[in-house]
């Protein structure tokens, strides 16, 4: 399946929080962009080697822009830095999606839950649940409100919306929300790694969906060797214990698309026609997990002796 990809110009550039840049792309000659709906997240292309995922957080129904939001992190790998130094008003962009491993699910009833930077893939769904006449509500944390994106976007939704900075109230009030949901309710939960491991915590996985803009940490201590069959080619590679699938697939010539080589973006997913994956992406859920059918060769690798993937 073919992937969209071009180059888009960056029509504004404005903050949307402190450390915050949002920044709204265009197509150069004013074609439509490709359709998108809330959770979709799209691949940007910094410069040779420096590629990250940015969440959609405009309207999905404005096919004519899309738009980002990036949170400028100090210690962060130089993404961030990038953008916000070097991409001003009128650049240009290399993008590649939209893509989307977090979408929303119909459902009567939803809790959101959102911590800073992790507002913005839940910013169109409360649009779309809104639109489909289901009971919502939000609860909103971060440091303090002026580092808190969209606030003035929010505010229209009146009491439904919690906005909870850690300056003025401490900790989110996850039992506020995750105790007693109602029969039929979806739980989406976006934001730092030590909030979703809270919520996953207090919420059953049934009801729960989160995506994680970092992975979870993972033992490699006492990886093993296996083999991968090429079903398409009739291949068979050898994956060390220190090489992950991907390397080894790119290593032996065969061209795959990939992107954060962390299990975070989901561009790697592949077919498993043969053996059981041992699953360490953060994008999969746990039926899909249980299923085998799928994995992110950037992290995953074998139970067992072999895998036959779809390449």
């Amino acid at each position: 399946m073919s992937v969209y990809e071009a180059e888009l110009v960056v029509e504004r550039r404005e903050f949307a929080a402190d450390g915050v840049l949002a920044l709204t792309l265009r197509h150069p000659l004013g074609e439509p962009l490709p359709a998108w709906e809330p959770g979709a997240h799209i691949d940007v292309v910094l410069g040779p080697g420096l590629e990250r995922q940015y969440s959609l957080c405009g309207d999905p129904a404005d096919r004519s822009a899309w738009r980002i939001a990036v949170l400028r992190e100090p210690d962060g790998r130089g993404g961030s830095a990038h953008v916000h130094a070097q991409v001003g008003q009128g650049a240009k962009l290399r993008v590649r999606g939209p893509r989307n491993n977090f979408g929303l699910e119909p459902a009567p009833r939803y809790r959101f839950v959102a911590g800073g930077i992790g507002i913005t893939p839940i910013l169109p769904m409360l649009a779309a649940a809104e639109a489909a006449g289901a009971e919502w509500t939000l609860l909103y944390g971060g440091r303090s409100r002026r580092s808190m994106a969209f606030g003035g976007e929010l505010a229209r939704y009146g009491d439904r919306v919690t906005i909870a900075p850690e300056d003025e109230t401490g900790l989110l009030d996850l039992p506020s929300v995750l105790d007693d949901v109602p029969e039929g309710t979806l739980v989406y939960c976006c934001g730092p790694g030590p909030l979703l491991d809270a919520v996953e915590e207090r919420c059953p996985s049934a009801v729960l969906r989160v995506e994680r803009f970092r992975p979870k940490e993972q033992e490699t201590e006492g990886d093993t060797g296996f083999e991968v069959e090429l079903a398409r080619s009739g291949r068979t590679l050898s994956v060390a214990p220190d090489v992950s699938v991907l390397d080894a697939v790119r290593d032996a010539g065969v061209e795959v698309l990939y992107s954060c080589t962390e299990g975070t973006c989901g561009t790697c997913e592949t077919d498993v026609l043969d053996g059981t994956p041992e699953h360490r992406d953060s994008v999969l859920t746990p039926q899909e997990r249980e299923s085998g059918e799928t994995m992110m060769i950037c992290v995953s690798r074998c139970r067992g002796r072999r895998l036959v993937l779809d390449l």
